[in-house]
Parts: structure tokens; sequence; C-alpha cells
């Protein structure tokens, strides 16, 4: 069974900040603005680990955020 992120996303955060996360092609991005970690998700299974994590650039981050109708600032959901 592969990770459907659907499914976990009331569940599942960011190691590190324990920050909500959201799926992005084969990634899970934490919606934390002061760290913008990355998580990988490989043959369906997401490494959770945040030595595994690399960090989205600001400018990244923001447009992930956009696409996931989130403040591109702060990570907030908008309304």
């Amino acid at each position: 069974m592969s990770f459907d992120p659907q499914h976990l996303q009331d569940i599942i955060a960011c190691p590190k900040t324990k920050a909500k996360l959201i799926c992005e092609g084969d990634f899970l991005i934490s919606v934390d603005h002061t760290t913008r970690l990355k998580y990988p998700i490989k043959d369906g299974i997401p490494v959770m680990l945040v030595e595994e994590a690399t960090e989205v650039t600001q400018e990244e981050w923001a447009e992930i955020m956009k696409r996931h109708n989130r403040h591109p600032e702060t990570g907030e959901v908008v309304s």
C-alpha cells in the first residue's frame, strides 16, 4: 500500500516543528515558514527523518503555499 496524504493529513506533522505538512508531488512540505522543510516520498513511503529533509527557498515555498490556498508568507490557511 502506498502513501495517501489525504488519509493521514490530520495526523502527520513535521517531526522537527510539529507543523502541518502538505503534499507537493513526491514531497511533503512543512507549512512552517521559518524552517520550510521538504521531506521526500520514496517508493510511496514518506521519509520523515529531519536528516533527510531539505530546506525549500523562500520563493519556492511561497509558490507552493499559494497553490495550496495558504498565505505565501506565513503558511496559514487562506479563507
